[in-house]
């Protein structure tokens, strides 16, 4: 019997690349699942229906159960059409992965709102409103569940180019967070993925030219991990933060330091104060 018999899994973006990784291991674990892709391209333009049917049926061909969606993830009409689906198909939703992406780089200052606005609605708007339609019907159904939503290390440790990307993606870590804390009173666990593999939203990053590297950094390196979270081998967990890729895993914090606390409270720190502690190492995280 597989780790997810009988639970129903929602993954966005799963027509292809880690997505589609996501729900093959799945899939062989027991879930149903239901495939949703616009069938865009790495920058949000276009459509279709042949990635989200193409994994369906690799799915089927294994043995598997699976649905496609085609909806748009950054419209609130999308996500509830997502749980509209999963309902048609399956009568229930107990995980959700939120994988959905695209990509619009460019540095800061050439960063116009064409290439700020698509990238927001889709991975931080897309979030929400899979995640509410999604979030609604596990609470109300009573049975818990699972929502795991993608963030990166562009959002968590910032990189070039990314401002967009990593705005976004930092919001989801936020988002993500707060909800764990709410989601607790109703048995949903939450917890955030930050993926580091070679897919087609990373391809031309760099750091992927040799074969070693390629293999390393396969997609379905990042599954397992997807998929323990979202059986009862994780049942005590939540709101925690994985990094995972290369066949590392390891958990992410925002660590407050102990810092400097003035002897009297009812007096102002005076910048020279503040210089002396950070020189000292009072403040500051050692490097």
């Amino acid at each position: 019997m597989g780790l997810l018999e009988g639970k129903v899994v929602v993954i966005t973006g799963a027509g292809g690349g880690i997505g589609r990784e996501h729900a093959l291991a799945m899939a062989k674990e027991g879930a149903a699942i239901v495939v949703n892709d616009l069938g865009g391209s790495r920058d949000g333009s276009g459509g279709g229906s042949a990635m989200a049917d193409e994994t369906v049926e690799l799915i089927k061909k294994a043995g598997g159960e699976a649905a496609a969606n085609y909806d748009n993830v950054a419209t609130v009409e999308g996500g509830q059409g997502i749980l509209k689906s999963a309902l048609a198909a399956f009568d229930q939703v107990d995980v959700l992965v939120n994988n959905a992406g695209i990509l619009r780089d460019k540095s800061f200052a050439n960063t116009t709102e064409d290439l700020w606005d698509p990238v927001i609605a889709v991975h931080l708007k897309g979030t929400y409103c899979v995640t509410h339609a999604v979030y609604n019907h596990m609470k109300d159904r009573g049975a818990g569940g699972v929502i795991i939503n993608t963030s990166s290390t562009s959002g968590l440790n910032g990189n070039f180019g990314q401002c967009n990307y990593g705005a976004a993606k930092a919001g989801i870590a936020g988002f993500s967070r707060c909800l764990a804390i709410e989601g607790k009173k109703y048995n949903i666990r939450v917890f955030v993925l930050a993926p580091v593999a070679l897919t087609r939203l990373t391809e031309d990053l760099g750091g992927f030219d040799d074969s070693s590297m390629k293999e390393r950094m396969n997609p379905a390196a990042v599954s397992p991990l997807v998929t323990y979270l979202a059986s009862d081998l994780a049942k005590d967990m939540t709101g925690k933060t994985f990094f995972c890729g290369g066949g590392r895993i390891a958990e992410m914090r925002v660590v407050t330091t102990k810092g400097a606390t003035k002897s009297d409270p009812s007096q102002l720190w005076t910048p020279a104060e503040i210089a002396e502690h950070m020189q000292s190492g009072d403040i500051l995280l050692p490097d």
